[in-house]
């Protein structure tokens, strides 16, 4: 046991200083919330609890509401073939571009702060065809398309970016396949 101590220490501050050594992760700097409404397709992501049930055709879909928010509909299909969704609710932070914080937790929670989830835009194509969705705690990843498919250069590029953002791709789950 002692040795394992021994081993797992330099590796940890081996990642914490990776970590600290990356670029920071910051949102887009110009972002359009009505372009960006609209379906989104999964084409990879950090493995999450809350996906766990998902194995194919996650999408993402964002509609703009009259109160300044943006209604969020997460469905997915689970290896038994159904098809689940989890409905929610995102506002923008002031301020920032790009940046929205996301509540799937009831409406009577959303005065907590923990039910809020900080959810950046990090990379996006000017014509809102592909995003990059990430978080400054670098848990959370999500490469996003307009269409069930990405290219495989562009979804290398995505990758590399990330990487250069501290994110840890090892576990990163491709859903969709590429072009």
């Amino acid at each position: 046991m002692h040795h394992r101590l021994l081993l797992s220490l330099p590796l940890s501050l081996l990642l914490a200083s990776a970590a600290q050594a990356a670029s920071p992760v910051e949102s887009v700097g110009r972002f359009e919330l009505d372009r960006y409404a609209g379906q989104w397709h999964e084409i990879a992501h950090l493995p999450v609890s809350f996906q766990k049930k998902c194995v194919a055709d996650i999408t993402a879909s964002y509609r703009l509401r009259a109160d300044g928010r943006i209604s969020v509909l997460n469905r997915c299909r689970t290896s038994d073939g159904d098809m689940i969704e989890a409905e929610g609710v995102a506002r923008p932070v002031s301020g920032h571009p790009g940046r929205l914080q996301v509540r799937f937790a009831p409406d009577w929670l959303s005065w907590l702060p923990w039910a809020w989830a900080d959810y950046w835009v990090i990379a996006l194509d000017p014509d809102y065809q592909w995003a990059m969705v990430g978080e400054p705690g670098r848990r959370y990843l999500w490469i996003l398309s307009r269409t069930p498919s990405m290219d495989d250069a562009l979804l290398e590029r995505l990758r590399r970016q990330a990487t250069d953002m501290g994110y840890d791709l090892a576990p990163l789950k491709v859903m969709a396949p590429v072009d």
